[in-house]
């Protein structure tokens, strides 16, 4: 019974109570047929060791994880790829569907009437389970910033659900089964149903390697579970969380003003509690485009308030320009640690968390950790709220700390080589444009040379002071040559760029980097690996300076020739666009004097911000695509490196085979 001034339980709840369809679904598909049967059960609950009988909850509090530095070792337990989404209880029941935070909210609606059909179409009676819900982003691995934004645009046709754990299943409580026996009965459930439901797998491999195969592919880490433990609420030992990268939730305290755009965020005030106190935890200027940074305007903007929230007066250069706001909104934000005064170093919003109240955001460091030195100032970016890539959220900020993370393996590919420039003052969504030579207002910290052969402007860098003065400068890509400034007539390098055609498989392009290496290692030079940031793969060996440019360019086009007579079919040398349709140009015309191939670790001036990364030849297989590795994800990767994959790129050169000996000489 309900009050008369209730809303219509029709209009509230339009879908079948049987069949969990809408009025709209029948009329597209179809009633159903009078009689219909329900699918046949593809699991005896019964059947499962230690289950017992007992109505299906409400709701569960769910299991939370322990966090640990480093994933446990030992046949007790199992690995599963840690996601970056929402935790989500899945409570199916007589054919309808509700989709439960970690708190318990109802969010059903917010997450879709698809998702929740699939779910429905399960061949059960009544069941709970357990789960985490995705957005994957262009590279194929769960986004959070990406669900955030969808959520906030209202879409729903990226949500996919990974399912982990099964609580209760037609009448009986698996709560007391062992994980494994949990997880098989759920497997079987998922069988053959919906693409958005997908089981997450377990591995049997021991924790640290699977730790590193995850931070290698820069994601967020992975969860460890007890393979014969019961599911027990709360935080537990029995689940392990071992995290690639640091991230946490943060209470937002304040904001300030964006600096290019009206009515938007530039930068978050955030905060931790201790107790009943907050305390001051830094700021985070980069993961938001331009709508987020609107979106979060206008939720802030109604609840600021006239007195620091903090616990301790800020200091006058941390609270300048900050508008303060009621303690209520949460943040999750990834960060590369902590500094001394305990303010967060090189942090990246990611979204709201809306299912977690703010007076439970406390600090979590993981055993092990320290606080390091607040990084040396570098050079003062104006409007560093500037959005460079909207889709992923990276401003100029952004770009600068990504820099100052990546530019100990970097500095080498790039420091002391005359190099060309892809300029979007405006990001990636404005124009841009190559840059060869100086302009008006050209930071002091790029130097401007003179090319002795041609008579024109040659631009270089000498520290990561020229790295930041060039996001000053709006630029996105950096394009080495070939050669050092200081021996400019003698390459000291050779670049084979694969670039694939229409209708190409990424597997025949990784063929094709190992194929480059066996005509590379016949004729004693070593090759290394690295992604485009586009589409394709690059082939590098290094030289020792002594042949010509014109030498160069003949030997990687005799290889080029080769591979393209060889087959025909695979391989092309010419840059027809009419030929390479299903076949992979192989570039050699990136080794001509004053070419240029974009340096290993620079940004692409390309959606998603994606980076050319260096990579080892046994990390070369499909996981990793030619865009996967991003300037938000590459300092994860890179934190995470047992060993540099290029360590030995500069001791490999080789004499150009073939070159005259006069021209070897140092």
């Amino acid at each position: 019974a309900r009050p008369a001034a209730a809303a219509d339980i029709l209009v509230e709840r339009p879908e079948s109570v049987k069949t969990g369809r809408a009025i709209e679904d029948v009329a597209a598909t179809g009633a159903a047929p009078r009689g219909r049967k329900r699918k046949a059960p593809a699991v005896d609950p019964a059947a499962i060791a230690r289950s017992v009988t007992g109505p299906l909850p409400r709701f569960v509090e769910p299991c939370l994880a322990t966090r640990l530095a480093k994933a446990p070792s030992g046949e007790r337990w199992i690995h599963e790829i840690k996601f970056d989404g929402y935790r989500i209880q899945a409570r199916i029941e007589r054919g309808r569907t509700r989709l439960l935070t970690r708190s318990g909210l109802d969010w059903t609606a917010r997450f879709g009437r698809d998702l929740a059909a699939a779910l429905a179409a399960l061949p059960v009676s009544a069941a709970l389970i357990d789960g985490e819900l995705v957005v994957e982003g262009p590279n194929g691995a769960s986004d959070f910033s990406a669900l955030q934004a969808d959520l906030a645009e209202e879409r729903t046709d990226r949500f996919v659900l990974y399912v982990f754990d099964l609580l209760h299943l037609d009448g009986r409580d698996l709560r007391p089964a062992p994980l494994l026996a949990r997880k098989e009965a759920l497997e079987r459930l998922c069988r053959d149903t919906d693409p958005r439901i997908r089981y997450s797998r377990h591995f049997a491999a021991d924790g640290p390697v699977m730790q590193r195969h995850a931070c290698r592919l820069s994601l967020e880490g992975v969860l460890s579970k007890r393979r014969d433990a019961p599911y027990r609420s709360g935080r537990q030992k029995d689940w392990i969380k071992a995290k690639c990268s640091e991230r946490q939730e943060f209470v937002v305290a304040g904001y300030v003003p964006s600096t290019t755009s009206p009515r938007a965020i530039g930068s978050l005030v955030l905060g931790q509690y201790e107790g009943d106190r907050l305390r001051h935890a830094g700021r985070v200027g980069t993961g938001f485009g331009a709508t987020v940074a609107r979106m979060l305007h206008d939720r802030l903007d109604p609840i600021r308030v006239s007195r620091s929230p903090f616990a301790d007066r800020l200091a006058a250069e941390q609270s300048r320009g900050v508008r303060f706001v009621s303690p209520k909104l949460v943040a999750e934000v990834e960060f590369r640690g902590w500094t001394a005064d305990r303010s967060l170093r090189h942090a990246a919003f990611h979204g709201l968390r809306e299912d977690k109240p703010a007076r439970e955001v406390t600090r979590e460091l993981a055993p092990g950790a320290a606080a390091v030195r607040r990084p040396a100032p570098y050079l003062r970016l104006t409007h560093a709220d500037r959005v460079y890539w909207p889709d992923a959220g990276i401003t100029k900020e952004g770009l600068a700390e990504y820099y100052a993370e990546v530019w100990k393996f970097m500095a080498p590919h790039v420091v002391g080589r005359p190099l060309a420039l892809v300029r979007c003052p405006d990001g990636v969504g404005g124009q841009c444009f190559f840059q060869k030579r100086s302009w008006q207002g050209i930071p002091d910290a790029v130097r401007v040379a003179r090319d002795a052969a041609q008579g024109e402007e040659v631009l270089w860098i000498d520290s990561l002071d020229g790295a930041i003065a060039l996001v000053q400068s709006g630029v996105l890509e950096i394009h080495p040559w070939g050669a050092a400034m200081d021996d400019i007539e003698r390459p000291d390098l050779l670049t084979f760029d694969l670039d694939p055609g229409d209708g190409v498989p990424w597997t025949a392009v990784i063929d094709a980097a190992h194929e480059v290496r066996r005509r590379l290692d016949r004729v004693g030079l070593r090759a290394f690996v690295k992604t485009s940031g586009g589409k394709g793969l690059h082939v590098v060996t290094p030289l020792r300076p002594g042949a010509s440019w014109q030498d160069a360019k003949a030997f990687c086009r005799s290889v080029a020739d080769a591979m393209a007579a060889a087959d025909g079919e695979r391989f092309v040398a010419r840059a027809t666009k009419a030929r390479r349709r299903g076949r992979i140009f192989v570039d050699y015309l990136r080794n001509g004097r004053g070419a240029t191939a974009v340096a290993a670790y620079s940004p692409r001036a390309r959606p998603g911000a994606p980076v050319s990364m260096p990579l080892a030849w046994t990390e070369l297989d499909a996981a990793i695509g030619p865009a996967w590795f991003t300037v938000a994800n590459a300092p994860t990767r890179l934190a995470n490196l047992a060993a540099d994959p290029w360590a030995e790129y500069r001791a490999a050169a080789r004499p150009l085979p073939g070159a005259p000996a006069a021209r070897r000489r140092r």
